[in-house]
């Protein structure tokens, strides 16, 4: 079985708009899923540049995926132990909810691998 790893990442811009009304990164960051593979997501890095906690979720199809709470000018890692398998074509989008007003960068390394 052939496997083939795909990552998301970048710095991307926020500004928040209440802790459960997550918005879009900018520049917008999503993850389609080959149409001849299945997927599954195996680990998340994240920074957060601003002065309050933020919350990076991923979204398939409107649906909430995973939800990773960062804190304050913090970072995390987390490399997961229960994985499932994203079916072919799927799409996750990048949204963050942060407080009202709040603005920053949030640093992301998204690591799947297809198979």
């Amino acid at each position: 079985m052939e496997t083939t790893p795909r990552f998301l990442n970048g710095v991307h811009a926020f500004t928040g708009t209440g802790l459960t009304a997550p918005a879009p990164v900018s520049p917008p960051l999503a993850y389609t899923v080959s149409s001849d593979k299945r997927s599954q997501m195996i680990y998340l890095r994240a920074g957060n540049s601003a002065d309050a906690m933020i919350a990076v979720h991923l979204v398939r199809g409107g649906t909430p995926f995973r939800s990773f709470p960062v804190g304050a000018k913090g970072a995390i890692h987390v490399s997961l132990a229960v994985v499932e398998d994203l079916e072919p074509d799927s799409t996750l989008d990048v949204v963050v909810a942060a407080p009202e007003g709040v603005s920053g960068h949030v640093v992301l390394d998204i690591g799947f691998m297809e198979i």
